[in-house]
């Protein structure tokens, strides 16, 4: 499968508080021909989230005042068919745990290289139907 010719159709959302993340991530998804939105904080994307479907989100754990995986657990019903992925440098067994019952379909653990996120996307891919 050619990853980005896939994700060329999909709407992909990110969400970390590290300007940085975001930045390099939309320019490393923009370099290949794929749109990636970048949002600071949970709240802002619950609220996007209800207001246009994504098939794939990128979650960081730690954001400010609610975590990624709090996030997954309120978007849930609206999101069943989406890509879900979160990205921690604090990866233990109670987060590995908690993300289970999130329903994420994988962590990625910090630091990360693209190279781990096109891993991760082309192996969710070939076992999830999206669109």
């Amino acid at each position: 499968m050619d990853l980005f010719n896939r994700l060329k159709d999909l709407k992909i959302l990110l969400i970390d508080d590290d300007e940085w993340i975001r930045d390099s991530m939309r320019l490393f998804f923009e370099s290949e021909g794929c749109e990636l939105v970048t949002l600071e904080t949970a709240e802002e994307a619950i609220e996007m989230i209800g207001k246009q479907p994504f098939d794939i989100i990128i979650a960081d754990f730690r954001l400010p005042c609610m975590d990624g995986i709090e996030m997954f657990k309120r978007i849930r019903g609206s999101c069943r068919c989406t890509i879900k992925i979160l990205i921690t440098a604090y990866m233990n067994e109670k987060v590995v745990s908690a993300a289970n019952e999130a329903m994420i379909h994988d962590l990625i653990e910090k630091p990360f290289k693209t190279e781990t996120i096109e891993e991760s996307l082309t192996k969710l891919l070939t076992r999830i139907p999206i669109k």
